[in-house]
């Protein structure tokens, strides 16, 4: 199997090379009105923020941010396919503003704009940031009527368009099974609070251009990925950043687009490509390590498994299952102006520590000679 990723540098808000209804999955971060970080990216489409922010109308400036920001719901909207999901990733935000100290929901006003484009809203995410920093607080301290709730969680929308995506061709159904989630992963990731993912390092030493990147973790943008789209599907990320989506869809499967006007970016998306392999295969590896975990834990408190992959034969909790592959990312290479392709291949027996007339289940098996085979009894 091949996949291409392709980045257009240029603003968001213009979608023009994406053909309409193209895009099964939008997945991105936009810049966070009234974050401080983001003031001069929003200063450069409208002049009028600045000098809002400079006299302290901050719903001013908040209004005219999200107006920028509209431009390019609306080109989500056109360029995703009928059943195609739009996840947003957007934290509100807390400023003071000539003494005042306000939040600003970011998440409810991005929400009411998808809805009056013709979104349908779905049940969202709250992603709840681990932190290092149990004591932090913002206000007052120990006072009462002075000090504020930190705020230590990020909003993750998840809107369709229109109703339930179909998948009419035999094609479509096949990939769509061959994409399904392991039953324990399903029951992780459709919980509406994620605690389980740190933010990722935000510094960007050295470079040229903005100082941080506002990237969020490789595992929220594969878990997304894998959620709303199946393999061969195109997700799109109209703010790409630093390029994790690229990256998540690459390892997932998927082709992938990212629009992203600063090109001081350039380096840090389409250099050194052959990390994505590393950062795939070792994807690959603990989801099928945790599968095999997760096997051996439910016989140790005696509790079935009724059903067998199809074709390895392992044990899996659900029908649903038979059929799940894993694909692994093995080459990848400049195919035109900042485009990458990448070559994926079905895992091997080996590779799932398969021994040929014994398979997984037997307990003495031994490691395999692919990179990501290993023993039950090394890793129950």
């Amino acid at each position: 199997m091949r996949t291409q990723h392709r980045v257009y540098f240029q603003d968001a808000a213009d979608l023009s090379p994406i053909p309409a209804a193209s895009v099964e999955l939008v997945l991105t971060s936009p810049p966070y009105p009234m974050i401080a970080m983001w003031d001069e990216s929003f200063r450069r489409g409208n002049r009028k923020i600045a000098a809002a922010l400079e006299r302290g109308d901050g719903w001013t400036a908040f209004r005219w941010m999200h107006e920028a920001l509209d431009r390019t719901w609306r080109e989500v909207h056109r360029v995703l396919r009928p059943g195609g999901f739009a996840c947003l990733v957007i934290g509100d935000a807390v400023r003071s503003l000539r003494g005042r100290f306000v939040l600003y929901p970011n998440h409810m006003r991005i929400l009411q704009a998808l809805l009056e484009i013709g979104f349908t809203p779905l049940p969202s995410i709250l992603w709840r940031k681990q932190t290092n920093a149990p004591t932090k607080f913002m206000g007052s301290g120990m006072y009462p009527a002075g000090a504020y709730v930190t705020l230590e969680h990020e909003h993750i929308l998840i809107a369709r368009k229109g109703g339930p995506r179909e998948f009419p061709s035999s094609e479509e159904k096949r990939r769509r099974r061959e994409s399904a989630l392991f039953w324990e992963e399903r029951n992780r990731w459709y919980s509406d609070v994620w605690m389980d993912l740190k933010g990722t390092r935000q510094e960007r030493f050295g470079r040229q251009g903005r100082t941080r990147s506002g990237a969020f973790p490789f595992e929220l943008a594969f878990r997304l990925v894998c959620m709303y789209s199946i393999r061969g599907d195109t997700v799109l990320d109209p703010f790409l950043g630093t390029g994790t989506t690229l990256r998540a869809a690459a390892a997932a499967g998927r082709h992938s687009i990212g629009c992203e006007i600063d090109r001081a970016l350039r380096e840090e998306i389409l250099s050194a490509p052959a990390t994505w392999i590393g950062e795939a295969a070792r994807r690959v590896e603990n989801r099928l390590a945790g599968h095999f975990a997760f096997i051996e834990a439910r016989r140790a408190a005696g509790e079935p498994l009724r059903h067998a992959h199809r074709r390895y034969g392992y044990p899996v909790m659900t029908r649903q299952e038979i059929d799940l592959e894993l694909f692994l990312p093995e080459g990848i290479q400049a195919t035109a102006k900042e485009t990458l392709a990448v070559i994926h291949r079905v895992l091997t027996p080996a590779e799932y520590g398969i021994t040929p007339g014994e398979g997984p289940a037997a307990p003495a098996a031994g490691r395999g000679q692919g990179r990501l085979a290993f023993s039950w009894a090394e890793n129950g």
